[in-house]
């Protein structure tokens, strides 16, 4: 196997998934230089300071106005992606990526708050749709026995992403009032390299085969990035699946919510998808200093051990007493879970979506998935302040009894994907879409069924 692969795992890690997660953990450190920017700006400009309310009011809207932009990024990953192709839309997301970086890194110097606003825009923006794209592209351009290995490496990005955002907020690098310009503008960088080095690469072979028609292109891409090996069985496999389409053209939404042959596949996304949201992770990725701090951590310290969220997402935090090693088990226990998240929901749902659905509902899929996730952001985001308020130390309950019926659901439901075609997985949840006789009489009318011929 050609380690080109692998290079290109790299490249599309850079800027795709790996914006969003420096996004989401860039903005903890500079939060009170920023507010401090704005009381002032507020102060010159109008002559009075703001109120608390307003000043709440500002700052909620810059952390959240990124999950806006984000859904109009991933809504509109399906169309650009099909229009364009993987490679292209994706060197078209690190636009928004460095108009926001420039926006927000001269919002200082211009004495705009407002900038930093549009500039939290512009990056959700970019984050929504190469995170999708990423995503896709990935999983489509890895062989049978390496596609959820080379997935995964979108779970590994965000993660990544997480810690580099931390890092580069500590105080000894760029986490200083005279810094914090730089440190928002710091997402300039791996969009400047995604540019210069992915158009090097070819584009995703099964975009090339199924929707462009292009044979020729597909065989040069696969020998590119695969090596020169013997590839006829893994062509075979996409032209099985070209066939089985029937030359029909990417799916729209309406159809992935209404057409029978995808509605456990759908369902079955819905719920893992939800998983990363309502299984409280990001929530407190967004309290993760204010947490520590709670937990005993001495305010000095929080930004350094805030640096081990960075490989994963938190479930929950414990109380600790008077004792003063019971602050540092909490957050042994934090980092316990953020190694349980990574391998299971983390790591799971980047590969899942290439793997259950065909390549005429795929664009649709990722987008239906980017939608679900930036709206149960934000939302949660919302109303997590007023659960704590609620249920005080347990509002952590909620988000384990939807883990807990979501292992139940993955157990019974989910079909094991390792090794197999993305034309047998098809078959194992027709058996679902289709049960009972009325279902093997419609499967049958619809022509759903495709026999797979197993090449020793």
């Amino acid at each position: 196997m050609s380690y080109n692969l692998f290079l290109l795992a790299f490249v599309l890690g850079i800027t795709g998934a790996f914006h969003y997660g420096l996004q989401v953990s860039i903005i903890n450190s500079p939060a009170e230089y920023i507010q401090s920017f704005i009381r002032e700006t507020w102060l010159k400009r109008y002559g009075f300071s703001p109120s608390a309310e307003m000043m709440t009011l500002m700052w909620s809207f810059i952390v959240s106005i990124y999950s806006i932009g984000g859904l109009l990024g991933s809504s509109s990953a399906g169309y650009l992606s099909v229009r364009f192709g993987r490679k292209k839309a994706l060197l078209l997301a690190n636009i928004p990526a460095l108009l926001g970086a420039a926006l927000m890194g001269l919002s200082r110097l211009c004495g705009s708050f407002e900038m930093i606003m549009a500039g939290r825009l512009f990056s959700g923006v970019c984050g929504g749709l190469a995170q999708n794209v990423h995503i896709m592209y990935a999983g489509e351009c890895a062989p049978r026995k390496l596609r959820g290995l080379i997935a995964i490496t979108a779970s590994t990005s965000i993660a990544t992403g997480k810690f580099i955002g931390f890092a580069l907020g500590l105080r000894e690098v760029l986490g200083v009032e005279a810094l914090w310009p730089v440190l928002l503008a710091a997402n300039a960088v791996p969009a400047l390299v995604q540019l210069l080095t992915l158009p090097f690469f070819p584009d995703s072979p099964r975009y090339l085969l199924i929707d462009r028609k292009d044979k020729e292109g597909c065989i040069k891409a696969v020998k590119q990035l695969w090596g020169e090996g013997d590839h006829v069985a893994e062509i075979d496999d996409m032209l099985s699946e070209q066939k089985a389409i029937g030359g029909e053209k990417a799916k729209g939404v309406w159809d992935l919510l209404r057409d029978r042959a995808v509605r456990w596949q759908l369902l079955t996304l819905f719920l893992v998808v939800s998983c990363m949201q309502l299984i409280g992770a990001s929530v407190v990725y967004s309290y993760a200093y204010s947490i520590f701090t709670k937990a005993g951590i001495p305010p000095s310290q929080t930004h350094y051990v805030s640096l081990g969220v960075g490989t994963a997402e938190i479930l929950s935090t414990v109380l600790c007493d008077s004792y003063f090693w019971v602050p540092y088990c909490s957050v042994a226990l934090v980092f316990i879970f953020i190694m349980s998240f990574g391998i299971g929901p983390g790591a799971v749902v980047c590969p899942l979506i290439t793997e259950i659905f065909i390549q005429s509902y795929r664009p649709t899929a990722y987008v239906f998935n980017g939608v679900t996730n930036w709206i149960q952001l934000f939302v949660l985001g919302l109303v997590f302040p007023f659960i704590v308020e609620g249920l005080g130390n347990f509002c952590f309950i909620i988000f384990l009894t939807y883990c807990l019926s979501m292992a139940i659901f993955v157990l019974l439901v989910l079909p094991e994907t390792k090794g197999k075609s993305m034309l047998q997985v098809m078959e194992e949840f027709n058996r679902l879409n289709y049960r009972g006789k009325r279902g093997q009489a419609a499967l049958q009318q619809s022509n759903c069924s495709v026999v797979t011929v197993t090449r020793l």
